[in-house]
């Protein structure tokens, strides 16, 4: 298993260990982890949800009052070991 892979499930489940339950979303380049965060997180449960994102190459918090509060995670992909990875565009 990829370390990037290894990575967004860890983050998942131990945010669902925190309660939140997650949607991962596969993209070219990274994973997502979203979450949505109830009004009724108590507020010594946000420092374990930080530490947790904080995992993440990326994070952060959408806020609305239409949409609620969405918690995101961005994991990027590993890039390959082998071969030219700029691209079709910039081979020699």
């Amino acid at each position: 298993m990829p370390a990037s892979k290894a990575r967004v499930q860890d983050i998942a489940s131990r945010l669902s260990a925190l309660g939140l339950s997650t949607r991962v979303e596969e993209h070219a380049r990274y994973t997502s982890i979203e979450s949505e965060v109830p009004k009724s997180l108590p507020a010594h449960s946000w420092r374990e949800v930080l530490e947790v994102v904080a995992e993440a190459d990326r994070f952060g918090l959408l806020a609305s009052s239409l949409t609620g509060r969405t918690l995101w995670a961005a994991v990027r992909k590993a890039v390959p070991a082998t071969g030219d990875v700029r691209g079709p565009g910039h081979q020699h």
